[in-house]
């Protein structure tokens, strides 16, 4: 088997974890990873040790789904100890960090009262020291910034809790995986390696073109009881060939959620990768890996949430893309880390951060970042963009998940960018509490009528037909609705056609329809051909 030439089979999952918990943005920043490690992570495993059957109760209850409740049935006490006990002491240092934080939070709430904040900087605890900068705002209130850069040279950005999990799916299906950290199972690899490893990138191209097994258990550092479960994920038999699109037209597909990707016969964008497996038997008819294209010139990120920066999907493209664009940021604030730093510390090299209104031209395309307002529960979030990509007079506004609490702003955007002919728009309009994601890097505890109040939110109808009469489109396009089986997993997202989302998105729609306007809920896939030069739909 050796000197086999062997394909990675399609539904192998290379899962990634940060200390065997499912890895997002937030975990990888040093200083998010800190708060989450000690305010999500190390919270739930001793909630759990005290109350095992809580939890278990609790992930039965689908209102609790996404809750902080670990998934394994009341069991496993021992192993959860056990994680509990590696964390303590390999994560000390990081665990310090982060109570750090908070006292200093605690200090300049106390001492920062207006005058020169110079002599306080011999107070600001020991490890933090060097790394922050202290300040005011134009209201006098004191914060801090981080050096970000320097605290991923530091001890505190530790590569070697990264890992991967790999095991093969045969459905669409995953529990929630943000609560429950990856214990050990008898079907699961773990391949010790950080996110940049080489490896990553020679699995993944393994799904096109073939290898030998002797080089890749080589890459991947196999050993010896490693191998049997390792074998498993190869096979002889090549994937289907992709077809790259040659034609004279716009093709657009929806891969499901905020995914779409805008090809011509010479550039491909794709928005927000999350992308399905295949190779197994779904109940809904999707577009997968196998349909991307062996590059991708383009990939753009909209934001920093865990459904639109899915490193599950996009470490194994690592290898396909071209351009990588984040929204811009140098803040250095804890809730707003920098994405360009991110990517560029897990081995993505091909970074660029856009600013509002700017513009990037390619071939007769040109990309442009817009405001984004909304779904961040009123936090101070800079890192998110909308995106306006015109190829040829062909315009397509991807709005991810704005709330327009302020439509003045995008009238005045219109008149920089004029109608558009394809507008998306998230409509998941009741979102989870600010707690939910940001819960952990907050000193104070906010009072729940609070929390309720400032909700990780997109459009709802009015909102939604504010922006339909300030673009004038002729499609519009609710997506990034986590309904989709293959994102549950990550977006905890189960609706009923009662509830909100689906009623207002439902109306919405109607509303479009009733205008003369093309319009859907898109959910599985859908693909489109659009003339460059001429507004009109060619086939669906």
């Amino acid at each position: 088997m050796n000197e086999e030439q062997l394909y990675l089979k399609p539904n192998v999952v290379m899962e990634p974890l940060v200390d065997k918990w499912y890895a997002w943005s937030h975990l990888i920043s040093p200083a998010t990873a800190a708060m989450n490690i000690v305010g999500r992570h190390l919270a739930i495993i001793e909630s759990y040790l005290m109350a095992p059957a809580i939890h278990a109760n609790a992930v039965l209850n689908p209102k609790m789904k996404g809750g902080p409740f670990m998934d394994f049935g009341g069991g496993r006490i021992e192993e959860v100890t056990e994680l509990q006990d590696q964390s303590l002491e390999k994560q000390n240092k990081v665990i310090e960090f982060a109570k750090a934080i908070k006292t200093l939070d605690r200090l300049l709430d106390a001492e920062a009262t207006g005058y020169g904040l110079e002599d306080l900087y011999t107070k600001v605890p020991d490890i933090l020291r060097g790394y922050v900068e202290l300040y005011y705002d134009r209201n006098n209130n004191p914060g801090f910034r981080f050096f970000e850069s320097l605290l991923y040279q530091s001890e505190f950005y530790n590569k070697s809790s990264q890992s991967l999990a790999m095991w093969i799916t045969n459905n669409d299906e995953r529990p929630f995986c943000l609560s429950t950290p990856r214990l050990n199972e008898p079907d699961v690899l773990s391949l010790n390696v950080p996110f940049d490893h080489a490896c990553i990138d020679a699995l993944a191209e393994m799904k096109r073109t073939a290898n030998s097994y002797a080089a890749i258990k080589e890459i991947c550092g196999i050993t010896p009881e490693q191998e049997p479960l390792f074998k498993t994920f190869f096979t002889e038999t090549p994937p289907p060939p992709y077809e790259k699109y040659t034609g004279d037209k716009i093709r657009m597909r929806y891969f499901g959620h905020a995914c779409i990707l805008v090809e011509t016969k010479d550039i491909s964008i794709l928005v927000d990768p999350l992308i399905s497996y295949y190779g197994y038997s779904s109940d809904v008819q999707h577009f997968s890996d196998v349909d991307l294209p062996d590059t991708i010139d383009y990939v753009l990120i909209t934001h920093n949430h865990q459904d639109h920066i899915l490193f599950e999907t996009l470490l194994p493209l690592r290898h396909k893309i071209k351009n990588l664009i984040v929204p811009r940021t140098s803040s250095g604030k804890l809730e707003d880390p920098d994405l360009k730093l991110m990517f560029n510390n897990i081995g993505f090299n091909n970074v660029m951060d856009i600013s509002e209104m700017q513009t990037i031209h390619f071939n007769d395309a040109i990309i442009t970042g817009l405001p984004f307002i909304g779904e961040h529960s009123d936090m101070n979030i800079l890192t998110k963009a909308c995106y306006l990509v015109k190829i040829g007079d062909f315009k397509l506004l991807f709005l991810a998940d704005s709330r327009i609490v302020e439509p003045r702003l995008y009238e005045l955007v219109h008149k920089f960018i004029g109608n558009v002919d394809v507008l998306f728009i998230g409509m998941e309009c009741d979102g989870a509490p600010l707690t939910w994601l940001y819960g952990p890097l907050l000193t104070k505890k906010l009072a729940r009528d609070m929390d309720g109040s400032r909700r990780l939110a997109g459009s709802d109808c009015d909102k939604g037909m504010a922006l339909i009469d300030i673009f004038q489109p002729k499609e519009a396009y609710v997506y990034a609705m986590g309904q989709e089986p293959w994102v549950e997993f990550i977006s905890s997202i189960k609706y009923t056609d009662e509830s909100n989302p689906i009623v207002q998105s439902d109306k919405l729609v109607k509303l479009c329809t009733d205008r003369g306007i093309i319009a859907e809920r898109l959910y599985g896939e859908k693909e489109l051909l659009y003339n460059k030069q001429v507004d009109s739909l060619i086939a669906q």
